[in-house]
This record gives structure tokens, C-alpha cells and sequence, in this order.
């Protein structure tokens, strides 16, 4: 039976156990390591968003369990990898708001509808004719233009990095959720701390487009909508003191058009007595019309109007409602082609906002005898807890019956040195030292992964063969769902299975939204780029194949992206070796001098595969049909081209990669590149 064991966190070393570090440098150089790195600094950058949303949202502290680092890292990689073209913070901290949010939601959590089991007590209207319930929107994935959704407020908040404000809505007949974006015309009602706009709030809403689920994180939103009416209780005494103060001063017969025309403004609340249809003839065109008749609290009346598509609006209203108007366009009935019986009407404008008290029809009361074995009588509700926001100094992990501990959703990075003996879920994050195949099985391969606390050799296991692509030495990675057990010789093995539930395998070297992501990467010169640092540098530079130029097409394995020789029987992969497919394709062996003009520095750095043929422009096929005498003249056609690359430090303790001879010393590897226009 899995149970839950707590550990002493320290969370300036980030240990899920209470680990001597022994030396303090190694930290300050986790800590360094953690302020150089871009990818590193926007994740704890994204984290530090993701929690203070939490604390908007819910104001206890819950929810943010299970934020793990890991998470968030393989979160944003998976965005990274379906916007190959880059991302920017509002991309990345809107798919992580969104999958966090869809996360927390699966099977709409009972505290967040708590607060709607408290509020239906007090639920006595009847609902409006065209109301639909959000878990008939989950049920249809289908939503129509004049649905009308009666909602509360379940949570208020800002997407991340950006100012869009979303709502989270529930119904009194729904166990599923939906967030909606507000429409901009609502934001100054929208204050996270004071706005109206807040948990708890019922409003009606009508006009929205239903924006479906289509892969990825998976859940329906609704895109704003300009018809949405606030509700108000006179019993509640916010609400009073509001039409009191803003509602009250303005009535029907103090209204001037002068006055309005001059910049005035005015704050109406009537009583609708009629809701009518009806069309205006236009030269090309028939114009939909909807008149509601209200009569202010002097008996006097007046025609608020809708027009065209604002006719949605008339779905939330119902005869014997109050309705308050805020800054209400007031136009002349002779220009609006109405006769009223003032001189003067009321149309729906780009700031107007609308409130409505509903009308409660009170259904008639009998005397009824109780049978005598019946008792009726009401059930208490459980009253919504807001809590108190907690502060862990500690982290709680599960632990199963073996003993081994789940860090799947530990909330910081785990480094080498953390490891130990009966730890799964386990991500790491750092350099790739080494790699081997294990001569004696076609599956399964070792790998030396670094970070600034150390190295250690993994185990990966694939379920039929390599499957992720091109990795060499020097390049960063990302890997997850890691086991840490002790092997027949008692020593410790990490060990990473293909088809284990979490893992995953990311070449963030290699990935194509890195170097298109300025919130990813730091912008250097190629004068400031160092041997020492762990990962790749991204600079703008122009080729100068006259300085240094070397192309050779060759052979390489489509599964793993390393040079292969053939014989008359056999394909040897440098890196699989041996290999009894036919899954080899044509490609580059790039070797070419990078400059920056204005410093004047040169840099000799080599690639292969799709960046070779980003940086030559031409594919290895066509190349390799080109006449003798265009292939040599090719490299003049690449002067002063300007390109933006990834480089990384290829040549560590003096190891050479991909079959180059021992007397080669270039030490950087282009991974990406894309042209500058």
C-alpha cells in the first residue's frame, strides 16, 4: 500500500533528504549555473508565475502540490516542440497556466464546487428559456451563438506574462468547469482585488464561440464575448450600497442630450416591462431589432434598444427584472428612427456595462398537511473554507510498499549528487559526457549525463531501437522518469525505460524553437563564447567560407544521425554499430569558419544533417548532382550570408566524435541555424 512519507527540505540546496552537500562551492555553482542558464532562469521564472497565480486563485496554498520542477520543464519543452518556430513567455506561461489549470480540474475538484453548493441555497429563479448547462457543452463539444450560460464564478485571474484576464465558470447543474478570456470592455471590472468580477459572482452570459480541444492540453474555452450581464443581490449588502451609490442619482427625466452630447455620462435602473422583436428596412439590408421598454422608478418610460447582433443580449433579460445601465449610449429617437415617448432612447455602446437584479417569481403558498412519517427539513451545507496560505518547510513524497520514493512531482531540480538508491521519477538535467551502445544488446545504451554537482552513467532502454535522433557530445538534454536502484554488484544504477509512464528525452541542443526563442536563450557574441559553459550558445554570424571550407556528403543512420561506412554486405554505424537495415540517407560533413565582423572573431565549428543543410542552403542530393567545377565554386555563393547558430563545446578531455580523426581540433558543433534576413 503507497503511503506518505515527509522529508526535510532545505530549499536553498534543493535535496528531497537531508544530504550533506559537503563543500559549499558546489552549491554557489548550482546556484550560478541556474542564473546563466536562460532555459533554467525561465523556469523558475514560468514556477514563480504558475505559484503567485495559485495564491490569486485560491489564497490557501492548495493546488500547488504536485507542481513539480519537472513538470513545468517537461511542460515547456512539449510546447517548444509543437512551436518549432519559437515561442515567446505569453505562449509558454499560457500552455502551462492552461495545463495546470486543466490538471487540477479532472473531475472538477469538490472544494471548488463547494462554493456552488453554498450559493444554490439561495438559487430560486426559474432558468432563461435558452440556457445551457457547461457539462452539455463537454457532452456536444458544441456550443450555439445564442446559448445562454447562467455561471458563477469559480476563479478570476491574469494568464501569465501577459494581461489577459480569464474567469473559470460553474453552473448550479454541472459538475465540469470552463474557463472563458473576458472581453477587454470588462477588465476595469475585473481587479483581481477589488474588481466585481470576482469569485462568487454570478453573471449571464450569451454570444460566445466555443473554442474546441484539438490535441495537446485538452479541454474547451470559451472566446470572449461582448454580451454579458453582471448579476445583483439587493439583500446583499455590497450590492445595495452600490445601486445606492451609483444607480440611484440618475433617473429617465433628468436626462439631456445636451448635457450627454457635452461628455456627461449617466447611471440608469429601471424595471423592464416589455421585450419586443422587430425588423428595420434598410436600402441593402434588413436590420434585426430588439426594443426593451423600461420604466424608472418615477413611472416615467423609455426604449433601450439593441441592434443587429446585440440582440443576444435580450436572451438574459426577463420582464419584472431590474436593470442597471452604466454609461448607456443615449441617442435622439428621430436619429434612430424610433417614436418614443420621449424625444430620447437608449442603445447598447462601446462602455456601457449592465447589471441585472432578477426577477424572482414568488409561486403561490398553500397549507399542506405533512404525512406524519415524513420529515422535511433542510441539509446543512458545508460552508467554503478559504484557509490560510501555508508555507512548506517540508515536501511530502510518496513512497510504496518497497520502500522507493516517487519524485515525480518534487518541487525542485534534482542534480547527481541528490541521487540515491530507491528513487523513481527522477529528471535530470545537464550535459552529455559520453555515450556507448552495449555490445552485447541491441536496446539498450549507456549515457553519461553532467551537471555542476557531478556526472553518472544511465541505462536507456528502447522498447525496439534508438529512437531520439542525433545526440553527441556537448549537447544539454532533458531527461525524465529515471530510476534509481542497486544492482547485484550493490552499486547504484539509474536506469530510463522508452515506454515508462514520464519519461522523456529532450535534445534542447537540437530543438528547433530554441535558437527561435529569445526568452530561451541568451544572445552572445562569438568573442564571449566559452569552453566552460554547459549550454548552447546562441550567436549571430556570417560565414566565411574563405577562411576555412570543407564539404563532403556521406552516408549517415536515419535513426540516430551518425556517420555509417558500408561494405559489400554490411552498414556499420559509428555509434549503433552494426546495423542489418537499409535506414541510411544521404547527408553533410560540414566543416566551416564563422566570423563576427565586428569584432572580428573567428570561430572553426562543424555540423551535419538538416543544420548543414540550413547553413549551405541546398540539400545533400541536389549538391551531390551539381558539376564538379559548381561544387567547388558553391562556397563563394556563401559569403557575408548572415545566420543565427547554436553552438556547443564538442571536444571535452580530449574525446573526438563521429569518426573525425584524432588530429582534427575543432571543439564547436553548429546543432541549429537558421538564416537572418
Amino acid at each position: 500500500m503507497e503511503h506518505r512519507d515527509y522529508y526535510a527540505c532545505n530549499t536553498k540546496v534543493g535535496s528531497a533528504m537531508d544530504v550533506d552537500h559537503c563543500q559549499e562551492d558546489q552549491q554557489k555553482e548550482k546556484e550560478e549555473e541556474q542564473e546563466e542558464d536562460p532555459f533554467l532562469k525561465f523556469v523558475d521564472y514560468a514556477r514563480s508565475e504558475l505559484l503567485s497565480l495559485e495564491d490569486d486563485q485560491n489564497g490557501d496554498g492548495e493546488g500547488s502540490d504536485g507542481l513539480g520542477w519537472s513538470w513545468i520543464v517537461s511542460r515547456i519543452l512539449k510546447t517548444c516542440v509543437a512551436y518549432s518556430s519559437g515561442v515567446t513567455p505569453a505562449i509558454l506561461l499560457s500552455e502551462l497556466s492552461q495545463a495546470w489549470s486543466e490538471q487540477r480540474r479532472v473531475g472538477a475538484p469538490k472544494k471548488r464546487l463547494e462554493l456552488i453548493s453554498h450559493l444554490k441555497k439561495n438559487y430560486r429563479r426559474t432558468k432563461l428559456p435558452s440556457t445551457v448547462t457547461i457539462d452539455s457543452i463537454y457532452e456536444k463539444n458544441f456550443l450555439s451563438l445564442n446559448s445562454v450560460l447562467e455561471a458563477v464564478i469559480i476563479d478570476a485571474f491574469v494568464l501569465p506574462g501577459t494581461n489577459i484576464h480569464m474567469l473559470t465558470l460553474g453552473d448550479y447543474w454541472s459538475s465540469n468547469i470552463i474557463d472563458v478570456y473576458l472581453h477587454r470592455r470588462f477588465y476595469d471590472l475585473a481587479g483581481l482585488q477589488n474588481g466585481i468580477l470576482k469569485r462568487g459572482r454570478e453573471i449571464f452570459l450569451t454570444g460566445c464561440y466555443l473554442r474546441t480541444s484539438t490535441g495537446g492540453s485538452g479541454h474547451p474555452r470559451l472566446l470572449p464575448t461582448e454580451y454579458l450581464v453582471i448579476l445583483l443581490d439587493e439583500n446583499q449588502d455590497d450590492d445595495a450600497m452600490l445601486l445606492g451609490a451609483q444607480f440611484c442619482s440618475d433617473s429617465f427625466s433628468s436626462i439631456s442630450l445636451d448635457a450627454v452630447n457635452g461628455g456627461a455620462s449617466c447611471s440608469l435602473y429601471a424595471r423592464i416591462e416589455k421585450i419586443e422583436s422587430s425588423e428595420i428596412q434598410r436600402k441593402f439590408e434588413t436590420l434585426q431589432r430588439k426594443q426593451v421598454t423600461l420604466v424608472d422608478g418615477d413611472g416615467v418610460k423609455l426604449m433601450f434598444f439593441l441592434w443587429g447582433e446585440q440582440i443576444l443580449l435580450a436572451n438574459l433579460f426577463r420582464v419584472g427584472s431590474m436593470l442597471a445601465l452604466d454609461k448607456p449610449y443615449v441617442n435622439s429617437s428621430v436619429d434612430c428612427d424610433t417614436e418614443t415617448c420621449k424625444d430620447l432612447c437608449l442603445e447598447y455602446g462601446s462602455e456601457t456595462q449592465l447589471y441585472l437584479v432578477p426577477y424572482i417569481q414568488h409561486e403561490e403558498q398553500v397549507c399542506v398537511t405533512l404525512t406524519p412519517n415524513h420529515r422535511h427539513g433542510s441539509r446543512p451545507l458545508g460552508s467554503y473554507n478559504s484557509g490560510q496560505d501555508l508555507k512548506f518547510s517540508q515536501v511530502s513524497l510518496p513512497r510504496d510498499s518497497q520502500g522507493t520514493i516517487d519524485f515525480s512531482n518534487y518541487p525542485f531540480r534534482s542534480f547527481v549528487v541528490d541521487l540515491r538508491n530507491k528513487m523513481n521519477g527522477i529528471s535530470l538535467y545537464g550535459v552529455v559526457t559520453d555515450i556507448i551502445k552495449e555490445n552485447d544488446q541491441q536496446t539498450v545504451f549507456s549515457l553519461r549525463i553532467a551537471d555542476t554537482s557531478g556526472e553518472i552513467w544511465t541505462k536507456l532502454h528502447f522498447a525496439r531501437f534508438w529512437s531520439l535522433g542525433r545526440v553527441s557530445f556537448g549537447h544539454t538534454v532533458y531527461v525524465s522518469g529515471m530510476t534509481c536502484t542497486m544492482s547485484k554488484q550493490k552499486c547504484m544504477e539509474v536506469l530510463w525505460f522508452e515506454n515508462d509512464i514520464g519519461a522523456s528525452f529532450i535534445n534542447l541542443s537540437c530543438l528547433p524553437a530554441l535558437i527561435n526563442s529569445s526568452c530561451l536563450h541568451k544572445l552572445s557574441r562569438l568573442s564571449d563564447i566559452s569552453a566552460q559553459t554547459s549550454y548552447a550558445q546562441v550567436c549571430r554570424v556570417w560565414l566565411d567560407p574563405s577562411e576555412y571550407f570543407y564539404v563532403n556528403t556521406i552516408f549517415s543512420h536515419s535513426l540516430c544521425g551518425h556517420f555509417v561506412k558500408r561494405s559489400d554486405r554490411l552498414v556499420e554505424c559509428s555509434f549503433c554499430r552494426t546495423i542489418y537495415d537499409a535506414r541510411i540517407v544521404r547527408t553533410f560533413h560540414l566543416k566551416i569558419t564563422l566570423a563576427d565582423k565586428d569584432t572580428g572573431t573567428k570561430v572553426l565549428a562543424w555540423c551535419t544533417g538538416q543544420t548543414a543543410m540550413d547553413l549551405l542552403q541546398i540539400s545533400p542530393e541536389e549538391f551531390n548532382e551539381l558539376p564538379e567545377d559548381e561544387q567547388v565554386m558553391y562556397p563563394s555563393s556563401l559569403e557575408n550570408e548572415r545566420f543565427m547558430v547554436a553552438l556547443v563545446n564538442c571536444k571535452r578531455d580530449g574525446c573526438v566524435i563521429d569518426g573525425l580523426s584524432p588530429d582534427d581540433s575543432i571543439s564547436w558543433e553548429i546543432t541549429r541555424a537558421y538564416k537572418c534576413e
